[in-house]
């Protein structure tokens, strides 16, 4: 059973070298070509479970993750929530710094409050930087040491090429990560805060009597996606980490350096589909 109807999906290429099965998808020739020429594209399909590699493009190459990087922003909240240290129900208020981000942004003014819950819906759904910015504050301080959490939280993991140097993903040349990078926290947030990762599945959230829309479109046009953070800024180009689950098992997919909101969109749907072909060509006898 496949997570789409698309009837365009990526080739598949299985090689059996050992007692594990080595999967290479590799795209159509004309859509190879057109992703392929975009310099700053990047892409990585992952078994979460497992940690194997489905498909690698410049995988390991240094990108920008644009608002990918609240997927961090988000997994330290959730250690300082487990940790006791900060609760749902808290305060934050909203520093000058914080009200002066460039959007997205929920645009609330200096010292008015919003709680935690509420922040991190937000963050989820709407990018707003304001609000990532005002967490981050409140759990560290500053941004700057907040960002210097991350990036210790993003060695932690093992993602040696990542540097964070502020809560949103706006533009820095240091903030930097890769696709495989960012398919490690994914498979980290998912791993270990799979109640809190349902904050990524929301469609939309209802914030002082208005409606707030995920920017994440997958998560309504393509049936098993719940999650997880798109991105983008001209020096990005359009970013997306997203997961599905099927049969059982959870894929990640991530892109990076998209040229356009539609191709982003189509490329890791393709990627996800494709890699439901691949397990289930697999558990077959």
């Amino acid at each position: 059973m496949r997570i789409t109807s698309l009837g365009k999906c990526l080739a598949i290429a299985c090689a059996i070298t050992s007692a594990d099965a080595a999967f290479a998808p590799i795209m159509p020739a004309a859509h190879a070509a057109s992703l392929y020429a975009i310099p700053k594209y990047a892409a990585i399909l992952v078994n979460s479970d497992t940690g194997e590699v489905l498909y690698a493009r410049q995988a390991d190459a240094v990108r920008f993750p644009a608002s990918i990087t609240k997927v961090m922003t988000l997994y330290v909240a959730f250690q300082e929530l487990r940790d006791g240290n900060i609760r749902d129900s808290d305060l934050i208020r909203i520093s000058t710094f914080a009200s002066r981000q460039p959007p997205s942004k929920l645009g609330l003014r200096p010292g008015e409050k919003i709680s935690v819950r509420e922040a991190m819906a937000i963050i989820a759904t709407k990018s707003a930087n304001d609000i990532a910015v005002a967490l981050a504050e409140y759990i560290s301080g500053s941004e700057e040491a907040f960002a210097d959490r991350m990036t210790r939280e993003a060695r932690r993991l093992g993602m040696s090429r990542t540097r964070f140097v502020n809560a949103t993903g706006l533009p820095n040349p240091d903030h930097v990560t890769t696709a495989r990078d960012i398919a490690t926290l994914s498979r980290a947030v998912i791993r270990e805060f799979p109640r809190r990762y349902a904050l990524f599945s929301q469609v939309a959230v209802e914030y002082e009597g208005r409606q707030i829309d995920n920017h994440n479109h997958l998560l309504k046009t393509v049936p098993g996606v719940d999650g997880i953070k798109t991105g983008y800024t001209v020096a990005a180009g359009f970013t997306l980490a997203a997961s599905a689950a099927h049969d059982g098992v959870r894929l990640i997919a991530v892109v990076l350096g998209g040229p356009s909101r539609l191709t982003r969109d189509t490329n890791v749907t393709e990627l996800l589909d494709t890699g439901c072909n691949v397990l289930s060509r697999r558990a077959r006898p």
